[in-house]
């Protein structure tokens, strides 16, 4: 588990599931965190929706290859959604236009900027439709109520399944926060 202040590439994880709530269950990959709040990305929501064209990004999206709803802000509701995309480099240097580190090989990408499907810059990319958003301090005062388990993240959580990610990385975290991996949805067994 990680303490201090938060921090672009942490993962947060929901502390208290069965809720019902957007973030029941939750996994969130920190994107900000300064003086103006935080942003991140929840990890496990894929949508039945695909990318409207047959894109190059739609090519190169890792299965399921599909945009997942990365927040209640802005999300499919509003007019002109925010999308936000994630990549993981093929290979370290040089980086690709439109990529910007979050953690390790791992970045977001900007989608107006065109890809090369066969060139090979990416081996993994989600696009993401809204995002999680905390205005200042809110993000810090839902830590220190104890909402949050942090830990830092992996490429194979950010790009693999999203099946059960919520139990995964609580039991890669170990101690108090591994218990909260068998919770069940029948309260009489938790």
């Amino acid at each position: 588990m990680e303490v201090g202040e938060p921090r672009l590439g942490q993962l947060l994880v929901a502390r208290d599931p069965g809720d019902g709530g957007f973030f029941d269950r939750s996994v969130v990959l920190l994107l900000s965190h300064d003086d103006e709040g935080s942003v991140g990305v929840c990890l496990h929501h894929p949508l039945p929706i695909r990318l409207d064209d047959d894109s190059a990004l739609e090519r190169l999206l890792t299965p399921p290859a599909t945009i997942f709803k990365g927040g209640p802000v802005s999300d499919e509701t509003d007019p002109e959604p925010a999308y936000i995309g994630l990549a993981q480099l093929r290979r370290p240097y040089p980086w690709p236009r439109g990529w910007r580190p979050v953690f390790g090989d791992v970045g977001t990408l900007d989608l107006s900027v065109p890809v090369d499907p066969i060139g090979g810059d990416f081996a993994h990319l989600r696009v993401f439709m809204g995002y999680a958003g905390w205005s200042p301090g809110q993000l810090i005062a839902e830590l220190l109520r104890g909402m949050w388990f942090r830990t830092h993240a992996l490429a194979e959580e950010v790009f693999g399944t999203p099946d059960e990610l919520w139990r995964r990385v609580l039991r890669r975290c170990g101690g108090d926060a591994a218990l909260w991996s068998t919770w069940t949805d029948l309260p009489a067994k938790n």
